[in-house]
């Protein structure tokens, strides 16, 4: 028998997240892709929309990422017309990045549409259920956020 296999559910849940959620990232970023869009790009324009303008080092921060890389899909989503740099009005050093016009009359139905397809995967799930696993997830990424 495996050192790694186990039957204690904490375990379990350990092992199929090391399947899953791979392949959920992997799934889900492929009907992205049919959409033109890509994950990084729609993670900033996302953040942007839900929080407001924001800063270049607060997306730094929310990705993850580098400012170089940061500064790379911010000139990408500037250069497709998707957001437009401005300048702080109290900081001269930061820029702040909004979402242009055209986000909202070409992007919106494109995410609505993809968030469509994304949600059938859990179409077999009950409402209880569903509430349940946000429940589940919410308070496991605010424990990984610690």
């Amino acid at each position: 028998m495996s050192p790694c296999i186990s039957t204690l559910p904490r375990h379990q849940l350990v092992e199929l997240l090391w399947s899953f959620a791979p392949a959920y990232q992997r799934w889900s970023e492929s009907l992205l892709v049919e959409k033109g869009l890509s994950p990084q790009r729609l993670r900033i324009l996302g953040s942007i929309k839900e929080r407001g303008p924001r800063i270049m080092s607060e997306l730094k921060t929310e990705l993850g990422v580098t400012a170089t890389n940061v500064t790379a899909l911010v000139d990408a989503l500037e250069k497709d017309g998707l957001v437009v740099r401005k300048r702080h009005p109290t900081d001269r050093r930061a820029t702040v990045v909004v979402l242009s016009d055209k986000v909202m009359r070409e992007l919106s139905p494109r995410c609505t549409e993809y968030k469509e397809q994304v949600a059938e995967l859990f179409s077999d799930l009950s409402d209880k259920e569903c509430a349940a696993f946000v429940k589940t997830l919410e308070k496991l990424w605010s424990r990984l956020q610690q």
